[in-house]
């Protein structure tokens, strides 16, 4: 693998880091600002609501320069945004500093999929992806549990001020190793927008939502679920989830490595695994041993669905598939916002800690389903001769005839 997958997973690391970190410092800051814990959640609100809205944005903003630019420019708005956070005198700076680190999240990660892909043969694209993810998903096992140290025991300004010299070191390392990669000619905003009238790639999507949501919709809720009914002690909560963020790491690198063999198939077994695990949960959650078995599973089986997820929209938005990549990663996002609305009501709804793991459970055998359908219907396409909506040309010379045409 190329040295610049290191640069990509070095961006990635730090923006899971900064992220997911919040959520344990939310305490911290509540008191240092006076605010209450539900208003100091915004943070978390205002960071999801930047990633999914953002992502287009600001991809559409960087149709004119080249990916390597775009990706620095990226690293440097998401320094600013948390070099802002450690500075912030009041909370409504703060939150403006979130929103202004999130904006860079959703881009990057669709814009550097794309990089990722290019930068290795045909064969190996999901595997490139994969090891860019890995930033992302080593950041739950190491930098989130780091960072929630530093800020509980130096101060939370401390962990927001790391991060941002992370995010240094990633615009160094992609200004050093990723090369430059022009645009490709006759590419414009028409034809990346022209990727979604593709069948296929709003499948791709939808599958995404639906899929990582099923794993949000219980991960959301993990420490409730494992304080109350498994008996857990609330200081477990921590490693419990670097459990999760262990089986993130796994599942990433092994859905990578298979996809590139069998992308189709992966998603069956993943998402249809998945599906089963968390209907399981509701009876594991009330044994410790089980219950900290389940989350390893549920973080491995919902990111083996990443790579192949995001490699399906490249595939399908050939010659163009930027902007369609980076609304994929906002698609992650909307998927947690949504399972953990629609857990929290069954929770409400007096259903118990347990319940929205069911949720999630539907979520993930919705995306199998879709994944079914999707495979069909590229089926009866081949077999017409191919319905003209995809462009699957495998060389650049075949995607630029594609675009034009």
């Amino acid at each position: 693998m190329p040295l610049a997958l290191l640069a990509l997973a070095i961006g990635a690391f730090g923006i899971g880091t900064t992220e997911f970190v919040i959520m344990g410092l939310l305490p911290e800051i509540a008191d240092d600002f006076g605010v209450s814990i539900p208003t100091a959640g915004y943070l978390v609100t205002g960071y999801a609501l930047g990633v999914l809205f953002g992502a287009p944005v600001m991809t559409v903003l960087g149709t004119r320069i080249s990916r390597k630019r775009m990706l620095m420019l990226l690293m440097g708005l998401f320094i600013a945004g948390n070099l802002l956070s450690a500075v912030a005198p009041v909370f409504a700076v703060m939150l403006i500093g979130r929103v202004v680190a999130s904006l860079a999240h959703g881009a990057f990660f669709g814009i550097g999929s794309v990089v990722a892909a290019d930068l290795v043969a045909p064969d190996k694209k999901a595997g490139a992806i994969a090891m860019m993810f890995t930033g992302l998903t080593v950041a739950n096992v190491v930098g989130v549990p780091l960072g929630t140290l530093v800020g509980q025991n130096v101060g939370w300004r401390v962990t927001f001020a790391i991060v941002a010299a992370l995010g240094v070191v990633g615009l160094v390392g992609i200004a050093r190793l990723v090369p430059e990669m022009p645009r490709t000619e006759g590419v414009r905003l028409r034809h990346e927008l022209a990727a979604f009238k593709n069948t296929q790639v709003l499948l791709a999507m939808a599958m995404t939502v639906l899929g990582f949501g099923g794993v949000f919709a219980a991960i959301t809720y993990i420490a409730p679920m494992m304080t109350h009914v498994a008996g857990f002690a609330d200081g477990s909560v921590t490693w419990l989830l670097v459990l999760f963020g262990l089986g993130m790491v796994g599942g990433n690198l092994i859905g990578g490595r298979y996809a590139d063999r069998a992308l189709m198939p992966m998603l069956y077994v993943s998402l249809g695994a998945l599906a089963v695990v968390l209907a399981l949960f509701t009876l594991t959650a009330h044994d410790k041993v089980l219950a900290a078995v389940t989350i390893a599973l549920i973080g491995a089986l919902g990111f083996a669905t990443v790579p192949p997820l995001q490699k399906r929209v490249l595939d399908q938005a050939h010659g163009a598939p930027a902007l369609a990549s980076a609304v994929n990663i906002g698609a992650f996002n909307l998927g947690n916002a949504l399972s953990a609305w629609l857990g929290g009501l069954v929770i409400a709804a007096g259903l118990g800690y347990t319940a929205p793991n069911w949720v999630g459970a539907a979520l993930a055998a919705g995306a199998l389903a879709l994944a079914v359908v999707s495979a069909a219907l590229e089926r009866r396409d081949s077999a017409r001769g191919g319905s003209g909506h995809a462009i699957t040309g495998s060389t650049a010379a075949e995607r630029q005839k594609a675009v034009q045409h």
